[in-house]
């Protein structure tokens, strides 16, 4: 089993967001800034869907790792540290999902 977690991929992503966007993707994604960057986001977002729909096994996985690298790079440009995210979800476990939607 990896050692490689969510907060291994956020310390990556802030690391190399403060290379030259000529010698990192994060790096052009981030100078490019939210708008670019959400926009990638929502295109693997798609692509993941495409891949689940397609019963698409190893297209599900790539894309799924895709989409979660984009969504740290949008989260470390709004400055929104993936704990924040945890907790969230942390609280939300607290009651079922039909309970939450509820209570929206």
């Amino acid at each position: 089993m990896s050692d490689f977690t969510l907060s291994s991929l956020e310390a990556i992503v802030a690391a190399r967001a403060k290379a030259s966007p000529e010698e990192s993707w994060t790096a052009k994604l981030v100078s490019h800034g939210q708008g670019k960057a959400a926009k990638k986001l929502g295109e693997e977002a798609v692509e993941t869907v495409i891949a689940a729909i397609s019963n698409d096994r190893a297209g599900l996985v790539a894309e799924s790792a895709d989409l979660l690298y984009h969504l740290m790079v949008v989260l470390k440009i709004a400055d929104i540290p993936l704990q924040d995210v945890m907790n969230e979800l942390e609280r939300r476990t607290r009651q079922t999902g039909l309970q939450e939607k509820a209570s929206r």
